[in-house]
This record gives structure tokens, C-alpha cells and sequence, in this order.
């Protein structure tokens, strides 16, 4: 039996479908390529659902519980879904949700058999890592593909050499379908590993990225926003301690006016970072 199931048949033939995946916690730092992904999804209509209860583990992701005057009311439960959307003169299939705890090489494969029934000529990854690099500049992006190519010749492909560190369920679902005959490229936002919380200006640059990649208007006016007043706060927390001003410039030497390209190494050493919870100029001054 497959993992999913159809929620809703299309009323017509889609037009050059492109998957967007993405799924929250690793990887996707501050959040950026699950709201991202939101954002495209918007107003979209849900065609695929999967069955959480052999995709999760609800001790270590539980269900929201409603309680109303003290009666239990509703369940909220981990779920996994793709929602259509026509953008422009294509539809565009997103695909996200809690990332799975089990089965993801049958995920895998159900997800490729989905790809082949629906045509899908494209598959776009979406993830968010963080990085040494600083708010006051624009947020690099990183991009992978399953072949030369794909990637506009502007994109920074990389990082070069070997970068060796814990597989997110989205990556073994992408290598599934590159490995059926499907193109499959990646857009990774570097974000700020100081910040806490949301980062809208990833969000963003993920978004740009994309549609530039689909050949299509992808709105991100809702979210310009919310990036000026992060960038505000981040601005008033850092100009507010010398140690943390001077941190900043540090990153900001090391970027320079053109964007670096982080080796392996230095990726891998923020993720495990990550990974570990530390945090940023303060654990950088210890």
C-alpha cells in the first residue's frame, strides 16, 4: 500500500508541474524554506495527504491538543502534503510538512511513483542552513543539481569537494527521484547563525531564487515587512554591545563586498553548530 493518498483528482491537465519540497526542522534554519514554501502554496488546493501514522513518531512530535472549558476538544496532527498552485502558465506542486521519522526510502520511492503519475518535469529542493555570514549583507544562496546545466550560470553551486554531514529526509526523497530520470536542483539559504527565530530576508532570497528557476512570479511583497523590522531589531541588538559590533565586521571582512563561497569544512563545522544549539557572537567570545 502507498504512503498517500489523493485527496482530490485536478479538474484539468496540469502544465508543466515542478515539485517544491521542503520540510521543517533539518534542514531549515529560522524556518526559511518551510514558510517559503507556504508562501508558494498560498490559496493552492490540496491534491496529495500522507498517512502520519507510519510516517511519524508522536512522542518526540506529539499532537496539539484544544481543551475548551476543560473538555478535550481537537487533535492537530503532524502532517505531509502537496498542494497545487498555478503560477503564471505552469502549476507549480509543494510539497511539505513535518519532516518524516520513518520510511523515508518507501517515501521515497512512493514519491517518485507520484512524480511519474502526475508528469513532473522538475523538482526543486528548498532548505536553510546556518552559516558565518552577516545580517547587513544579502543572503547567499547555495544551489546543488543532479546534473550540469540546470542552474542559471549566476547560481553558486557547491560547496567543492566533499561535504559530509547528517542526510535530511528531503535529500533521500530528491535523490530518489533524480535517480528516476527526473532533474532535480537545490536552493539553500545561509542564514546568520546568531539569529534567533524567524529570518524573512532568507525566506525571501529563497523565493526570488525559485521563481527566477521556474519561470515564474513568486509574490514576496507580504514578507518585505517583516524583513525591514528584523533587520532593525538585529541592527539596535548588535550596535548595543561592542563585542558583538565587532563580531559582526569580522563576518562582515570575511564576506566581503562579492559573496564567498563557503568550503565544506566551514559548512559542516556551522551545522554541527547547529546540531549542538550554540549560538552566536556570545559563544564566539568564549
Amino acid at each position: 500500500m502507498p504512503l498517500y493518498r489523493s485527496s482530490s483528482e485536478p479538474s484539468e491537465p496540469l502544465v508543466a508541474p515542478a515539485i517544491v519540497a521542503a520540510f521543517d526542522g533539518w534542514i531549515d534554519a529560522a524556518g526559511a524554506s518551510t514558510v517559503a514554501a507556504t508562501a508558494i502554496s498560498s490559496g493552492g488546493d490540496r491534491i496529495v495527504t500522507f498517512g502520519p501514522d507510519v510516517l511519524y513518531d508522536y512522542r518526540s512530535r506529539r499532537p496539539i491538543l484544544d481543551i475548551v472549558d476543560g473538555r478535550p476538544t481537537a487533535l492537530v496532527w503532524p502532517e505531509l502534503a502537496i498542494t497545487r498552485r498555478r503560477l503564471d502558465e505552469r502549476d507549480v506542486l509543494v510539497l511539505t510538512g513535518a519532516e518524516p521519522d520513518f520510511r523515508w526510502q518507501e517515501l521515497g520511492g512512493d514519491v517518485l511513483e507520484l512524480c511519474v503519475r502526475l508528469g513532473v518535469v522538475e523538482w526543486v529542493s528548498l532548505g536553510a542552513i546556518p552559516a558565518a555570514v552577516p545580517h547587513t549583507r544579502s543572503v547567499p544562496i547555495l544551489a546543488t543539481a543532479s546534473r550540469a546545466g540546470l542552474l542559471a550560470e549566476d547560481e553558486q553551486q557547491g560547496p567543492e569537494g566533499l561535504l559530509r554531514v547528517p542526510a535530511a529526509c528531503l535529500s533521500t526523497i530528491e535523490i530518489a527521484v533524480a535517480q528516476g530520470g527526473i532533474p532535480t536542483v537545490g536552493f539553500y539559504a545561509q542564514v546568520p547563525h546568531y539569529v534567533q527565530g524567524p529570518y524573512a530576508a532568507a525566506t525571501i532570497a529563497l523565493l526570488d531564487h525559485t521563481g527566477r528557476h521556474l519561470g515564474v512570479d513568486v509574490p514576496t511583497a507580504s514578507l518585505t515587512e517583516d524583513a525591514l523590522g528584523q533587520r532593525e531589531r538585529l541592527d539596535a541588538a548588535v550596535a548595543a554591545d561592542d563585542d558583538s559590533r565587532a563580531y559582526v565586521a569580522r563576518l562582515e571582512r570575511m564576506t566581503g563586498e562579492e559573496q564567498r563561497l563557503p568550503s565544506g569544512d566551514e559548512l559542516a563545522s556551522e551545522i554541527e553548530r547547529f546540531l549542538r544549539g550554540e549560538g552566536g557572537p556570545s559563544r564566539e567570545r568564549e
